[in-house]
């Protein structure tokens, strides 16, 4: 089990990596051959994925460290 502060940072960089290659994935397919109308499905599935995906980083990370380690479970 790493320390609270390495799961938080560490967290938080893979969940800015995700992101960021997502959002590029997504700007890359809407501004391509497949435009605005074919890169929507992507979007919209990447609005819904990656509230979810910060809400497992702040449920992991962030809620552990605030309750003590106690998530409530």
């Amino acid at each position: 089990m790493l320390p609270r502060s390495i799961q938080i940072t560490t967290g938080l960089f893979g969940l800015i990596v995700v992101v960021v290659f997502v959002v590029g994935l997504s700007y890359s397919i809407s501004t391509g051959f497949a435009g605005f109308w074919g890169g929507l499905p992507f979007v919209i599935i990447i609005a819904c994925v990656l509230p979810m995906a910060a809400y497992d980083y702040w449920d992991e990370c962030v809620r552990k460290t605030i309750n003590n380690g106690d998530s409530g479970e």
